[in-house]
């Protein structure tokens, strides 16, 4: 089960974002597939990988001499419901903006 604090961490970087949104389509992609898809350096694709891997986000599956690393779905929605979906699509902007400060009372115009 992932916990929160290193979910959390390992997402606070634009560019593990970024693969974690590419790894939501489902399919299994080389870390090389990745790097190219998300316009980083292998070396530091491989880094980002290894955080997520440390802080369960995702697996890494054998398929003969590949790696390849995989989103825990599952496990993600079970004990963070709606993260996904955030990742995905972004926060909503009425959630971004604060809300309009009210005027202060006896203001004048």
């Amino acid at each position: 089960m992932p916990s929160l604090d290193k979910v959390f961490a390992a997402l606070g970087d634009e560019s593990r974002l970024a693969i974690v949104r590419l790894l939501l389509d489902g399919r299994p992609r080389t870390a090389g597939e990745i790097a190219a898809q998300v316009s980083l350096p292998a070396s530091t694709c491989s880094y980002h990988l290894t955080k997520l891997l440390n802080a369960s986000i995702t697996v890494c599956v054998a398929d003969g001499t590949l790696r390849q690393p995989i989103l825990r779905r599952e496990a993600l929605a079970d004990r963070l419901p709606g993260l996904l979906a955030l990742i995905r699509h972004g926060v909503p902007s009425s959630v971004e903006s604060p809300p309009p400060s009210a005027p202060g009372k006896g203001a004048t115009g």
